[in-house]
């Protein structure tokens, strides 16, 4: 290992430059998207980011790699380059599930464009996601604002207000402004839920089951997109829909067995074959109760989680749909610094994109091969377009 970091090889040096041009491209990579892609092992691809980092030539994030430094001297995509002296602002409610890849994204865009960003981390409640907001605009001079703020309840509609009377353009991530709330300046980036859950239907569908429910965690506002678009799908595949095909499922309480438990014996006396999970703790938790039950996936039940964040880690592996977390965080920047230069001539921009579907064991019909992963952000399914809508939200790990 010691003589690979320290005198690659010809093959090492031509798979690092491939490295460094899926960096120059996307300007972000995970260790587990790009594996495959390289054709070698996720340890392999690790070794050679700690390599190249000793080597200033990216910079390590969890999972993954990031560019650092300035561009100039790589090929840059056709992007705008931005004055340096832009700050940008970004509060997120976690820095643990999920939004580390919108942060990355962010990061990267904001890179490219030679700007700063400045991070700070809230929770999932309105008057901290305010509380933190005013402590960053008081801290720094921000010229503009991603955020991704609670707006569950009248607090988060009062928050929606009042970032919309900012003085500084406000872009939110993964968050939309209800459609009965005036918010003239706001702009949005956000994943369509509804969608990626008709993906997971359809694709249960294609499968050969006829009985597909469907388990929410609960207090989860992006639960009710998932739902919405499960909804949709099984009326349009006219499939049983009827209540209690959907099951709320608390991700902390202490009595997750039992439910899981229940859950199963409902799926047996339902028929229901198939499962659409939201999100990866509670798909995983159920993947494990099955186990333990002697229920096999996905021979007696079909499992696809949503938000494919830990999904492979699970035995077997769980099939997902994948949010396009990174390209929500770089478009958001991408928007921000738009708004930034041409100022009011620019209409408001609102952007939804679509995620897509990772099948692996837990879902493949008998003697089908799971897909691979797919390459970062060139899936065909990742379909940017502009359009109003609902917030999608996600309590706890949104």
């Amino acid at each position: 290992m010691a003589d690979d970091l320290q005198r690659p090889s010809m093959f090492s040096l031509q798979r690092r430059e491939r490295l460094m041009d899926e960096l120059r491209r996307n300007g972000s990579v995970h260790i587990r998207d790009i594996a495959p892609v390289l054709g070698v092992s996720e340890l392999t691809v690790r070794r050679d980011i700690n390599a190249m980092a000793e080597q200033g030539l990216l910079t390590r994030v969890h999972g993954g790699a990031t560019l650092s430094g300035p561009l100039d001297a790589a090929p840059a995509p056709a992007r705008t380059r931005f004055p340096s002296r832009y700050t940008l602002g970004m509060v997120v409610p976690s820095l643990d599930y999920y939004w580390p890849h919108v942060v990355s994204g962010a990061r990267a865009a904001a890179t490219l464009a030679q700007a700063r960003l400045v991070l700070r981390g809230s929770s999932y409640d309105a008057d901290d996601d305010r509380r933190q907001i005013e402590r960053l605009l008081g801290s720094t001079e921000v010229h503009g604002l991603v955020a991704a703020p609670e707006t569950g309840d009248e607090r988060g509609r009062a928050l929606l207000r009042w970032l919309d009377t900012l003085p500084i353009p406000v872009v939110l991530a993964e968050r939309r402004a209800p459609r009965d709330l005036p918010a003239q300046n706001l702009e949005w980036v956000s994943t369509d839920h509804p969608f990626g859950a008709g993906l997971a239907v359809r694709h249960l569908h294609a499968g050969g089951h006829r009985r597909i429910g469907l388990l929410l965690a609960r207090h989860s506002p992006t639960s009710a997109h998932v739902l919405t678009g499960w909804q949709r799908t099984v009326r349009e595949l006219g499939l049983p829909a009827d209540d209690p095909h959907v099951i709320e499922l608390d991700a902390v309480g202490a009595h997750r067995e039992e439910v899981l438990t229940r859950v199963l014996e409902h799926c047996r006396r339902s028929g229901t074959t198939a499962l659409l999970v939201h999100a990866d703790p509670e798909a995983l938790a159920l993947a494990q109760t099955c186990l333990d039950q002697g229920v096999r996936v996905p021979e007696d039940l079909a499992v696809v989680a949503y938000d494919d964040e830990v999904a492979h880690l699970s035995q077997p592996a769980l099939s997902a749909v994948r949010p396009p977390k990174e390209h929500v965080g770089r478009t958001a920047v991408e928007l921000l610094l738009a708004r930034l230069q041409e100022g009011d001539r620019r209409p408001v921009h609102r952007v939804r994109v679509n995620p897509a579907l990772v099948v692996r064991e837990s879902s493949s019909p008998p003697g089908r091969e799971p897909d691979p992963p797919p390459p970062p952000r060139t899936n065909p399914r990742t379909n940017p377009r502009t359009t109003p809508g609902t917030a999608p939200d996600r309590r706890r790990t949104r």
